[in-house]
């Protein structure tokens, strides 16, 4: 059985956690306006704490202070994706928590072991049962707005592939994007606004502005460095880059917000825009040697 230093160990780096967790809930809780969202975040900070105190009976320090850099982090996240995210982003680490918990059993003292499955149980059922009673309108807008990203991403990628091969311009390249984004945006609109009129919980009309707004913006983000690079491989680089930039994001937030796969996600998005650009600018440039265009 490892000995009373290492089980000193654990406790110092899991004490450190669980105040850490205390200290971001608590400030949660404070910071927040809505009343359900406040009670929620009190209620796991509490939780935390129990446990900070758990592990605090076999550390040798008197106390084990936060880890303020994350504090801080998590406070601008909620700040960013709303409160919603935040906590199915900090509950995505509980996985690998429970796993954890799980190889600890043999060192945790017989008379500590119950404190200690009710650790195990807060952290499987309920903290994830209090991260599902907080489903903001922010939340659900939000999703219109990866979805705006995700489409405009290979959408304008294979416009500008294609006309690249074409006109042999990159300010008419970026021109062209922008143009259709401007067209795809409306069009993105109508159809989020058709879909959020079939069950959504909150505003169609909002839904829609945040697709296309969220699909142009992406249109315009993507054409950049064809008005500012009038060397074509560097522009096409320079705004593949920014494309996979926008596809970590979606691939992120919906690897924290559904508990899918990250790398999945992001290697089969990324593919999907890499792809229609090499197809598409062959086929402008097919086009082009076709007709004779010299533009």
């Amino acid at each position: 059985m490892p000995s009373k230093p290492q089980l000193n160990d654990v406790a110092k780096k899991e004490a450190r956690d669980e105040i850490t967790d205390y200290t971001i809930y608590k400030l949660l809780s404070k910071n927040s306006k809505d009343t359900e969202q406040r009670t929620v975040f009190k209620k796991i900070s509490e939780m935390e704490m129990k446990h900070y105190k758990f592990w605090m009976d076999y550390c040798d320090s008197s106390k084990i202070k936060a880890n303020h850099a994350k504090v801080w982090y998590m406070l601008l996240i909620r700040h960013l994706m709303g409160a919603s995210f935040t906590i199915k982003y900090l509950e995505g680490s509980e996985s690998a928590t429970i796993k954890k918990y799980e190889k600890l059993r043999s060192i945790i003292p017989k008379n500590k072991r119950k404190a200690f499955e009710r650790i195990i149980n807060d952290e499987v059922y309920h903290e994830a049962a209090f991260a599902n009673q907080i489903q903001t309108s922010y939340t659900k807008y939000v999703s219109f707005i990866v979805l705006g990203l995700a489409d405009a991403l290979v959408e304008i990628a294979g416009i500008h592939a294609g006309s690249l091969g074409i006109y042999d311009s990159t300010f008419l390249t970026g021109l062209a994007g922008v143009i259709a984004g401007a067209a795809a945006s409306i069009s993105m609109a109508s159809a989020a606004y058709a879909q959020a009129k079939q069950g959504f919980g909150g505003s169609a009309r909002m839904a829609a502005s945040y697709t296309g707004v969220s699909y142009f913006l992406s249109a315009v983000i993507l054409a950049f460095p064809y008005f500012i690079m009038p060397i074509a491989t560097i522009a096409m680089v320079s705004s593949l880059i920014l494309g996979m930039l926008m596809i970590f994001f979606t691939s992120w937030y919906n690897s924290i917000m559904s508990g899918g796969s990250l790398k999945k996600d992001f290697f089969e998005l990324a593919g999907v825009m890499i792809g229609a650009t090499v197809v598409l600018f062959i086929l402008g440039f097919i086009i082009r040697s076709v007709f004779g265009i010299t533009l």
